[in-house]
């Protein structure tokens, strides 16, 4: 399959235009990326989760803070993220360091989700032991009797991260095991850059 913008030297334009084609062609959540964090000791660990967001700054998602990833993230700001879409023979990797949303952004996200997640965010304490599945439901039960309508407030532990990008790298498949790789690295501006973009192609 031919890349739709082959000299782009934007890694985000080149983004929003893979992206467009997997929406077109995934059957199931073109968005969805694995999510790798580390621990202190660089234990690392890895997730799918769901891209909520993109724009010139970075990638945003959205967790309870007091999960496994937030507690990594708190001790190592670093992470990386893998698209893939088997459907394309594409997949990207991003690296780069979180930072976190706003308030505002995170209120605006919440009241899109549907009644029964904004309220399974206050039912769950995510990535701690859950004895039994009756447990979680009679917490939802008792947050459903608590807020019978829409207005569901945002618990202040469930926000999110914008992941802002250091580096890129677009897989494409090829035959014969010859894949494109083209590569995107940030450039310094504290040494008298401009903070742009060098491309690279690495062997495959």
């Amino acid at each position: 399959m031919a890349d739709a913008h082959p000299n782009d030297t934007d890694p985000f334009a080149r983004f929003h235009a893979w992206m467009e084609e997997a929406v077109a062609s995934e059957p199931n959540d073109p968005n969805a990326m694995t999510v790798v964090t580390t621990t202190l000791e660089g234990r690392p660990s890895a997730r799918v989760i769901l891209l909520k967001g993109v724009d010139d700054r970075g990638f945003v998602f959205y967790t309870n803070k007091e999960s496994r990833k937030a507690g990594e993230l708190a001790v190592n700001p670093h992470v990386f993220l893998l698209f893939y879409w088997k459907s394309l023979g594409r997949q990207i990797r991003i690296e780069g360091m979180v930072e976190n949303v706003t308030d505002a952004e995170s209120d605006a996200y919440f009241a899109t989700r549907p009644r029964i997640s904004r309220l399974g965010a206050w039912a769950s304490s995510q990535s701690r032991p859950l004895p039994e599945r009756s447990v979680l439901e009679g917490r939802l039960a008792d947050y459903e009797a608590r807020y019978p309508g829409e207005d569901i407030p945002r618990p202040a532990y469930w926000s999110g991260y914008r992941v802002l990008p250091e580096y890129f790298e677009f897989w494409q498949n090829m035959p014969f095991r010859l894949h494109d790789r083209t590569t995107y690295t940030r450039g310094a501006t504290d040494a008298g850059g401009d903070g742009g973009w060098a491309v690279g192609k690495l062997f495959p």
